[in-house]
């Protein structure tokens, strides 16, 4: 599996049960976050969630590749190779947390880590029929994982089905004095449990609309109808500034990230700055350009009083539904090597997930189908911010009207 896949970096215990994305620090152990920058690096501390799964019994199995720094959409940013897909070898399995999905839904682990900045962890578990958690902003410790941009990065979770992701969140979610985002007077307001009768699902428009793939659409459609028939509430909704959103996160984002890796020198630790890969290259550019004199407030000023917009649309929908619910990816997995070499197709492979990463939101991915490829579809329900428990209980019951999430891989 592991020549197969190109997933595991590095074996740690066999005999254990949760491995982790290669940017989460593993005490005694390496983490190179995907790149040739940190090859060798050895960590004397480990994450905050690592060390709360060790103190809840869990065994580190291995460590997962991943797209350079988290910087891709599709695995194949790696300075370790691509990741490939358990469902057909010759497509993605999503980013940047392709390791951590491909060894989840090949069964090779049942619990993973991942991170989720724009999305890299709700595609991979579209692309892979697995299921996964984006929290809230602040609900997971930061601490320990390679930073990406600070302002969206989200310690996320993935397993087999969303019952098991809960029961990782209930163990990592928690205040950590290392991270400062963690503290929120509204932690302990999560929502509880909805009956089905009860609850409202708004669907937005701008989350349809031509462009979207047709098996796709037709898979949201079909889990529309399941929702609605055990008495789900269906609505359309509205967030007029979706459109906007791809713009606004990369120009935010390679800000983010030039800053984050300014700190990579080779003085300290790690290797010179020329083993940068093109990917994190071409964004350290576009975010010094941005930032720049007589730069920042024509592009990152306005994408940041855009950004306000968005979560002001969010705000104002959650006032008239409990959850959304969209599609995770415009299109079904992808070829690897198809969109490699145009980054603007592969940026916009992100153009469902990123709104909710700007404005902190949590989503639930999980599979609602498969095309006539056999290819996994995912979904997605957001809610507002510290609603894990209702999105958790809206995923588990779906999976229990559906059997989606049960089918394996061949491999």
């Amino acid at each position: 599996m592991k020549d197969k896949l190109n997933a595991i970096l590095l074996e740690i215990n066999p005999k254990g049960n949760i491995g982790y994305k290669d940017n989460f620090l593993t005490r005694g152990y390496e983490t190179t976050a995907g790149s040739n920058v940190l090859k060798g690096y050895i960590s004397h501390y480990s994450a905050t969630v690592v060390d709360l799964f060790e103190k809840n019994g869990f065994v580190t199995k291995a460590k997962f590749n991943c797209d350079a720094w988290a910087h891709g959409s599709s695995g194949e940013n790696s300075d370790f190779g691509a990741v490939k897909n358990p469902w057909n070898n010759a497509y993605t399995p999503g980013g940047s947390s392709s390791g951590s999905s491909a060894a989840v839904a090949s069964n090779y682990t049942k619990y993973a880590t991942g991170t989720d900045t724009g999305g890299s962890i709700r595609l991979p578990a579209a692309f892979t029929n697995s299921s996964a958690i984006k929290p809230t902003y602040g609900a997971i410790s930061r601490y320990g994982i390679v930073a990406m941009a600070s302002s969206t990065d989200c310690p996320s979770l993935i397993a087999q089905n969303v019952k098991d992701v809960e029961v990782l969140f209930k163990i990592v979610s928690r205040e950590d004095k290392k991270d400062a985002n963690t503290f929120s007077s509204k932690r302990s307001l999560r929502g509880g449990q909805f009956k089905p009768g009860s609850l409202k699902i708004g669907l937005p428009k701008e989350y349809f609309i031509e462009g979207l793939d047709r098996e796709v659409s037709e898979a949201v459609r079909q889990a529309r109808q399941v929702l609605t028939e055990d008495g789900y509430k269906i609505e359309n909704v509205s967030l007029p500034h979706t459109k906007y959103g791809i713009a606004v996160y990369y120009l935010i984002m390679p800000v983010e990230v030039a800053s984050n890796l300014a700190r990579y020198d080779g003085v300290r630790y790690g290797q010179a700055r020329s083993f940068f890969g093109e990917e994190a290259e071409r964004r350290i550019i576009l975010g010094t350009f941005t930032s720049s004199a007589g730069y920042s407030a024509k592009y990152y000023q306005k994408a940041a009083k855009v950004r306000t917009l968005i979560i002001q649309d969010f705000d104002q929908v959650f006032k008239k539904v409990d959850v959304l619910l969209t599609p995770v990816s415009p299109t079904p997995p992808f070829k690897l090597g198809e969109k490699a070499n145009d980054p603007l197709k592969m940026y916009l492979s992100d153009v469902l997930t990123v709104n909710t990463s700007l404005a902190g939101l949590p989503s639930l991915a999980l599979s609602c189908g498969f095309t006539k490829k056999n290819l996994p579809i995912g979904m997605q329900f957001v809610g507002p911010r510290w609603s894990e428990p209702v999105l958790f209980s809206v995923g588990k019951r779906y999976q229990e009207l559906t059997d989606w999430h049960k089918r394996k891989p061949s491999i």
